[in-house]
């Protein structure tokens, strides 16, 4: 299927938002801290916020952030915008950024497990941890908003090495096999909020798919046979798809089957309601991210100095985005010297 595209160019710009750390409008806001507002002694990243901006999760090294015994490795960390209290999730070290739920109230990420890896879902509200059901190396783990439905990709290695794309549902004690591969090459799996819609990508064509669970069918390649494309992200309500293909980003829209082009940028996040984009200029010189309204074509700086994000990272209305950075001019009073996670609110 070849998808038609348009081009989306900024019809403004605007300035950094004002306002100070901690402030409850616009500004930005040291998120890798204690509860008492003491900095954090070690590194801090991988920050993911619930569609809600109450909630945000990232790992850290940092020994002070709670009262709980130190430990070598990384953390998970949870940080609670409401209440400004910081927890502490799970017992092992997670060896790639933890994802939280919708709602809150489940985080994932993948632990070593002897040879494998293995996904844990702590759960916020009781703290008890739980496993998915998988017997080989599962990683790259994508949850449904309450928490129950986790895509992950698996890899093996027998009979011969490939790779799987599944939906376990812990909850309901099901498991469904979306597509499997004859490599190992990253899949990058993206659950929608209701567990749907699942997109992914064969890494080793470099073609992105969506495949919706309840129809039975599989949309793709929607970047069309002519393009290698990895997935960034598909939306939280299942509508857009976010892919890169060469210096550029394309946004998908799954109703219409065409594609916003937002062209020389590295596309990084959607917000779950499919309207605004984090991204990443090529050009060093300017701002390192920026959240543009797909809508209107208007931009917003999220950071003018060296900083990055990851998935999961805008709330809904792009009215938070969070992100990483070692700078130390981006709030007042961060002399750590280490990578802190921070929170723009632009309303």
């Amino acid at each position: 299927m070849v998808c038609a595209v348009t081009a989306v160019l900024p019809t403004a710009a605007s300035a950094e938002p004002a306002g100070v750390a901690g402030d409850l409008g616009a500004g930005v806001e040291r998120l890798s801290v204690a509860t008492d507002g003491t900095q954090g002694d070690g590194d801090s990243a991988g920050a993911s916020i619930t569609p809600d901006g109450r909630s945000i999760v990232f790992s850290s090294s940092a020994k002070n952030l709670t009262s709980d015994p130190p430990t070598g490795g990384d953390r998970v960390f949870l940080r609670d915008q409401q209440t400004s209290q910081t927890r502490r999730l799970g017992a092992q070290s997670p060896i790639q950024p933890p994802v939280i739920s919708g709602d809150g109230e489940y985080v994932a990420y993948p632990i070593q497990w002897m040879r494998n890896t293995r996904i844990r879902l702590p759960q916020v509200s009781t703290g008890r941890e739980i496993s998915t059901n998988c017997w080989y190396s599962c990683s790259q783990p994508s949850m449904s908003t309450d928490g129950h439905s986790v895509a992950y990709a698996v890899t093996f290695s027998s009979p011969s090495p490939g790779q799987r794309v599944e939906v376990e549902n812990w909850y309901a004690n099901t498991k469904e096999v979306i597509v499997s591969f004859d490599h190992t090459a990253p899949s990058r799996p993206s659950i929608s909020g209701d567990g749907r819609y699942v997109a992914y990508q064969n890494g080793k064509t470099e073609d992105v798919f969506v495949r919706d669970r309840t129809g039975g069918t599989t949309t793709g390649p929607i970047d069309g046979l002519s393009k290698w494309s990895t997935l960034v992200q598909l939306s939280d309500d299942g509508s857009k798809v976010v892919y890169l293909s060469g210096s550029d980003t394309y946004v998908h829209d799954m109703g219409s089957g065409t594609a916003q082009l937002v062209p020389n940028v590295r596309g990084v996040a959607i917000d779950p309601t499919g309207r605004y984009l984090l991204y990443a200029p090529h050009d060093t010189n300017g701002p390192s991210l920026t959240l543009r309204d797909l809508l209107t074509g208007t931009d917003e700086i999220v950071s003018n100095q060296p900083a990055s994000a990851r998935t999961d990272a805008v709330s809904a209305g792009g009215r938070d985005v969070v992100f990483q950075s070692t700078a130390d001019d981006i709030v007042p009073g961060d002399t750590n010297g280490k990578s802190d996670v921070f929170v723009r609110h632009f309303y």
